[in-house]
């Protein structure tokens, strides 16, 4: 067998036992996969309680500063991983992003991984080591820290998992697989044992919290097979892979909610050519992502534009929009955080007609209003009040996946 990386998420490293614990997993792993790259997150709540920190000194912390606060927690658990595996008698090494070279962007907080060095990786493999990577973290040409965003452990794992072309990716966390929906609101969700890439993507985007979305998109780029599993039971996961024909055979794959959102509206827009240029690409220079944008009819020579972005840019979109407003002419601006996203996922959609009308109706039935909606060839998404987001994931699912 060839290398296989895993990574163990915040939960799987909480505490002083779990980290024991994973450094046994790993031991027994050894026996039948001799050359293992580890990437740990940091122990569960620690980043939040950096963050606070760093909040509590001062209310708008400076970016870079932040990072290089915030990366410490994995350099933490990586070092008390390699700690008990050596204590085990496992030849292991802990290696940051600067000692690898973990190259990024200059985006201090969502950095994006240009280019990863595998030669020490490599080295220390060759001498038996389990190499034990602390996630989430870069660093720029001019070796400033970077961090990769929320989540971006997993996206150091696949990014490594392809640089070494490793046979598999393995994603250890606290639930065991990727299921229709989020057990905790939905009981009968049914993990599912292979998702495409494609349809792992929709629902990483779209609220489901076991992958990271830049995690699966590098995978579907560099051909990383992942296996989604859980530390703390041995159980098969879900397999994210390229997309195989029986897979469209299901019609749905999962429904999906996200309460992280928030819409913006801005009255009174010129009807002129580039208006909604201008706006958005003002957003986009500040490296802001939208989501959904609808726009109204026109009135007499002025429209309307609705657009919803990640909660977390709330605060900065309203600024940029503000100068935008000023410099095209438009009106007022408005912002709503009550809101929330369902959406349904699944391939088989590319084959199958009636699942907008199927969605729509199963929602109207139980009084959801649907205040905005969004498709591809694969997804469809509908902005809905946040009250009424847990009922319409379990009306959704039970439209499309109760076969009694």
């Amino acid at each position: 067998m060839g290398i296989v990386v895993k990574k163990y998420g915040g939960t799987s490293v909480g505490s002083a036992e779990r980290i024991k614990e994973v450094a046994r997993q790993i031991i027994k792993a050894k026996e039948k996969e001799p050359e293992i790259v580890v990437i740990v997150s940091a122990m569960s709540g620690e980043t939040d309680r950096l963050i606070a920190l760093g909040h509590e000194i001062c209310s708008v912390p400076d970016k870079r500063e932040m990072d290089v606060l915030v990366s410490t927690g994995e350099q933490v658990s990586s070092a008390l991983l390699s700690m008990a595996l050596i204590e085990m008698g496992c030849p292991t090494i802990s290696l940051n992003a600067s000692q690898i070279e973990i190259l990024t962007d200059k985006f201090h907080t969502k950095a994006k991984i240009c280019k990863i060095n595998t030669d020490r990786i490599m080295k220390e493999l060759s001498k038996g080591k389990v190499v034990i990577v602390a996630g989430f973290q870069g660093i720029t040409e001019d070796e400033d820290i970077t961090t990769l965003g929320r989540g971006g452990s997993d996206t150091t794992a696949v990014a490594i998992a392809g640089a070494l072309q490793a046979d598999i990716c393995e994603i250890f966390t606290d639930v065991d697989g990727v299921y229709t929906a989020d057990p905790r609101i939905v009981a009968e969700a049914r993990k599912l044992d292979i998702i495409s890439y494609e349809e792992m993507l929709e629902m990483a985007s779209l609220g489901a919290k076991v992958l990271h979305p830049r995690s699966v998109e590098l995978a579907k780029k560099f051909g990383v097979k992942i296996h989604v599993l859980s530390s703390f039971v041995v159980v098969h996961g879900t397999i994210v892979t390229e997309e195989v024909a029986d897979m469209e055979e299901l019609l749905i794959s999962g429904v999906t909610a996200n309460a992280k959102e928030a819409k913006i509206t801005v009255m009174d827009i010129p009807d002129k050519p580039g208006m909604a240029g201008k706006l958005f690409s003002a957003l986009s220079d500040v490296n802001i992502n939208i989501d959904m944008i609808v726009q109204s009819e026109t009135r007499g020579k002025t429209n309307d534009i609705s657009f919803t972005v990640d909660e977390t840019d709330l605060q900065k979109t309203i600024e940029v929009v503000k100068e935008s407003v000023r410099e095209i002419g438009a009106g007022e601006i408005s912002y709503d955080r009550d809101i929330a996203k369902v959406s349904i996922v699944g391939v088989g959609m590319k084959s199958h007609s009636g699942v907008a009308s199927k969605m729509f109706k199963s929602l109207a039935e139980h009084n959801i209003n649907i205040e905005m909606i969004s498709t591809s060839e694969i997804k469809i998404s509908c902005i809905i009040r946040i009250s009424a987001m847990e009922e319409a994931v379990r009306v959704l699912h039970k439209a499309f996946f109760d076969t009694h």
